[in-house]
């Protein structure tokens, strides 16, 4: 009897390891397009990949290492299906963490939920997604669509009172969120003052929503789309001779995975927003976080070009997991790792802009609410303004 109780009690032990968390491991799965579309984007994934990669070289986290199962997508609904079901019913996963892309979101975060699987700091800022009583275990990563698009619509209204504006946006929730936010913004002066054309992210190129939009003698041009599509409108509205007042989201603002693409010249006086240091501005020359920062994309991705801004993005990402599991301490049972998701104080990852914090709760599930304005001088971007949110 007393030869087998410690073997009943390990076993007993064993079984009571919360879902894919071992004594030195932790097992936490994620999407990403590292193929694809929207290929570009996947530099996020790569980023995060690399900083896991960092913390378990440093021993991990509360005694464990992160095991990160990063899938490829191809930025395709059905595929991101797949993979996120293999994540969770094959892997293991105790939690599915920073996925990214709205549509492919949108297609597992009913699963997610009715799982009670964690879906936490997805990389969308579609507005259905902020709906914490719909999705309780859902949490987001990026400003959200509205908030972001009311910022812009604000900004365009007021520098350029009572001028048309051209929207081009991509024809499912991330376009259509932003179009929602500019007409809940301006009221009864969006269907007077705002032309619209979408395209389908099948498309191969967006030449001819471009021309139709010039032609409608707008002063202002709005682009709601992903990268490729943003590079292929500023290059063709530079062609065609149309230089308006241009916007682009914050997703697309990677000088290397973006801008470069459409010709930095044509992405000259662009505006969007940030809320994260870009390592290329002047500014944080002499910033030792961002320092540290390229530092570690010159041991961990060699080849990476600093000026992709997409990378600092994923490297935030990572700061955001660690924080979690650390706050979690020895507890990672699902439900103490929502709550500590939930429970982000005055949280400033190192490359977030000064002032700029994550406060979660029962009542924010959103990472980020404010925007910092920024302009494209041809070869980087430039702050100008005070941060915003929606609200402001």
């Amino acid at each position: 009897m007393l030869a087998i109780a410690p073997v009943s009690l390990a076993q007993k032990a064993v079984a009571e390891d919360p879902t894919g968390v071992t004594a030195t491991e932790i097992r936490v799965g994620a999407t990403f397009p590292f193929s694809g579309p929207a290929s570009a984007l996947g530099n996020v994934g790569k980023a995060l990949m690399a900083y896991v990669e960092f913390i378990n070289d440093k021993g991990g986290v509360n005694g464990r290492k992160i095991k990160l199962i990063a899938l490829d997508d191809a930025y395709s609904p059905s595929k991101s299906v797949e993979q996120t079901r293999k994540l969770v019913e094959s892997e293991e996963v105790a939690f599915l963490f920073s996925p990214l892309g709205t549509a492919s979101i949108s297609a597992n975060v009913k699963y997610a939920n009715t799982k009670k699987v964690l879906h936490l700091f997805v990389l969308s800022g579609a507005n259905k997604f902020t709906n914490h009583a719909e999705y309780p275990y859902t949490t987001t990563g990026l400003p959200s669509y509205d908030t972001e698009g009311k910022v812009y619509a604000k900004f365009i209204t007021e520098k350029l009172p009572g001028s048309r504006i051209a929207i081009l946006y991509q024809n499912d929730d991330l376009g259509k969120d932003f179009v929602g936010a500019f007409r809940s913004y301006m009221k009864e002066d969006f269907g007077k003052l705002v032309v619209t054309k979408s395209y389908e992210a099948a498309d191969p190129t967006v030449d001819s929503q471009v021309v139709s939009l010039k032609s409608s003698g707008a002063e202002a041009f709005f682009i709601a789309g992903s990268p490729k599509f943003t590079a292929q409108a500023l290059r063709r509205s530079r062609e065609i001779g149309w230089s308006p007042l241009t916007v682009i989201v914050n997703s697309t603002t990677s000088v290397a995975g973006t801008l470069a693409a459409a010709g930095l010249d044509n992405a000259k006086g662009v505006v969007s927003s940030t809320f994260l240091k870009d390592p290329m501005d002047p500014t944080w020359e002499q910033d030792p976080e961002v320092k540290s920062y390229r530092a570690f994309l010159a041991k961990y991705i060699p080849a990476a070009d600093v000026a992709e801004t997409l990378y600092v993005a994923g490297f935030v990402q990572g700061e955001i997991l660690q924080k979690i599991l650390e706050q979690c301490g020895n507890d990672l049972t699902r439900e103490n790792i929502m709550k500590q998701a939930l429970n982000l104080r005055n949280f400033s990852p190192s490359l977030a802009l000064p002032g700029s914090a994550i406060n979660t709760s029962v009542n924010n599930n959103q990472a980020w609410t404010s925007l910092q304005f920024e302009s494209f001088n041809g070869k980087s971007w430039v702050p100008f303004g005070k941060p915003v949110g929606a609200a402001d």
